[in-house]
């Protein structure tokens, strides 16, 4: 299905003078590739896209309702209905913070940390088999390009605006997890 929504994108952006499209609108329309790929699989995982994101967020660790909220942009009280949903179903558990009583950690159950795993794999194969339409040195090149504009954007948004990504690479001897190749 994606493969269609990518082939009628790239036949529009042809059919425009075959003229390169601005950064701008470039990411815009990268973007929305990416929220349709998510979207795509989150529903095959019987999740909403925010559900899938609150279990890849979860992953890393317990965070607490407040520290949620922001990286969700969103009140607590909304919060507590997206979180109140993953545990009726049995993805997550609230427990009390030690010493402050009106404090709760969110924590994935096992079946969360599948559901998580899971989702996170098949997006990531979904992703690989979008860039595998770049050479290798295209590869690279947006792979810097991309970790320079997510590491000039870190300091302006909540954790949560990248908090469930993954760094490309964790030193400069590791492979990247895009490029396969050793990081720079």
């Amino acid at each position: 299905m994606y493969r269609s929504f990518v082939k009628d994108r790239t036949q529009a952006w042809n059919a425009a003078d075959d003229a390169p499209i601005d950064a701008a609108s470039g990411l815009i329309q990268l973007s929305g590739l990416v929220q349709f790929l998510y979207a795509r699989i989150s529903e095959r995982h019987d999740l909403t896209p925010v559900q899938a994101r609150l279990l890849c967020m979860l992953a890393e660790g317990p965070m607490g309702m407040a520290e949620l909220a922001r990286c969700f942009g969103v009140e607590r009280a909304a919060l507590t209905g997206l979180v109140d949903r993953v545990e009726r179903r049995g993805l997550a558990k609230r427990t009390p913070v030690h010493g402050d009583r009106r404090a709760w950690h969110v924590t994935l159950t096992e079946a969360g940390r599948r559901a998580a795993a899971a989702f996170h794999g098949e997006v990531t194969a979904e992703l690989e088999s979008v860039l595998s339409a770049l050479a290798p040195v295209d590869r690279e090149h947006f792979c810097r390009g991309m970790v320079a504009i997510i590491a000039g954007c870190g300091s302006r948004g909540p954790r949560g605006a990248s908090h469930h990504m993954k760094p490309l690479h964790n030193s400069s001897t590791a492979p990247s997890k895009i490029t396969g190749r050793p990081g720079s």
